[in-house]
């Protein structure tokens, strides 16, 4: 459950366009709520879950009615008596970033500009190898960018990477890859997608995630040239105590050609953010959060009641439970 006021005051109940998860001004609401069922076994594994909330609705707003509400519904099967190579097929999380759809597994109560707007899900198959603790190999097919239903006119499937490594317990290094196109055939234009980030562990209390984005697509279909858009995001976390944690957050995206984030108005989307998210957590299962988030642009691109304006300030803050 959350409560988030936009200093931009909205005409709408929706704050900004660009922002899937907590989008909604002076109101309270349903983010995201779960009910999940996973078996696992050394063999065989199966999860399902289903989900409602302003994030549904904003998300998956170009699926079909009957698919919206699946979070996930996958099931997959060992390769090998190690358990070491799996197959999997279904509707899953997205292989691409550090930020989940579940507010209590990130380090933020709000998503980075590049987690909101690259792929929170995907619907195929992949292939996973793990062939010892420290490395992690994934390949995928699958119907498109965030895409359950595969889009309409468009016969090429879409395919990704996914490469971890964790020299120790403290790092993660990873990259993932998207490579397909979003458009229908006739009009085929190919998009290629890198996501790299590190996550450390600097000591018992303090720990630090840096994310970096990196798109192209064909500008028309055969183009031998490309729009590109980058984005970054640094987070530095402190457990104060076993209960009281904060975040701070440093982030940056670049979309001039407006292939991510279109803007009505025409104005390029390029803004950098600040923010801070303090969690306080009183039993293991439940986490109170409160966030402040400052976000500049040189461009008005930010919905306020009569105009767009070049900053966003906003205050979020929400009940997070995990039974």
């Amino acid at each position: 459950m959350f409560y988030a006021y936009d200093f931009n005051k909205p005409s709408t109940p929706y704050r900004q366009p660009f922002f899937f998860h907590h989008n909604r001004h002076n109101e309270f609401n349903l983010n995201h709520g779960i009910i999940r069922l996973s078996v696992n076994n050394k063999q065989y594994r199966v999860n399902m879950a289903l989900h409602a909330g302003t994030y549904v609705q904003d998300n998956y707003a170009n699926e079909p009615e009957l698919l919206k509400n699946i979070f996930e519904a996958n099931a997959g099967f060992s390769l090998n008596p190690y358990s070491t190579l799996w197959f999997d097929a279904g509707i899953f999380a997205s292989h691409i970033g550090f930020e989940s759809a579940i507010s209590s597994e990130n380090w933020t109560l709000t998503r980075s500009l590049l987690a909101d707007n690259s792929p929170y899900y995907f619907t195929g198959a992949k292939l996973t190898y793990t062939p010892n603790d420290r490395w992690m190999a994934v390949g995928l097919i699958y119907n498109g960018w965030q895409r359950i239903q595969r889009l309409a006119g468009n016969s090429l499937p879409s395919f990704g990477t996914q490469l971890r490594f964790s020299p120790n317990k403290d790092i993660i290094i990873n990259w993932s890859t998207f490579i397909g196109p979003e458009s229908p055939d006739s009009t085929r234009k190919m998009r290629y997608f890198n996501n790299f980030y590190l996550q450390q562990s600097l000591s018992e209390k303090f720990g630090l995630i840096a994310g970096f984005d990196i798109g192209t697509e064909q500008q028309f279909k055969n183009s031998v040239s490309y729009f590109i858009w980058y984005a970054y995001s640094l987070i530095l976390k402190h457990q104060l105590t076993e209960q009281f944690s904060y975040a701070v957050r440093a982030e940056y995206y670049s979309d001039k050609n407006n292939v991510i984030i279109p803007i009505e108005s025409g104005e390029r989307f390029r803004s950098h953010g600040f923010s801070l998210t303090i969690d306080y957590a009183p039993v293991e299962n439940v986490m109170l959060r409160v966030e402040s988030r400052w976000l500049k642009s040189q461009q008005p691109l930010f919905l306020s009641k009569n105009q767009r304006l070049t900053e966003n300030f906003f205050l979020v803050t929400s009940i997070a439970v995990k039974i």
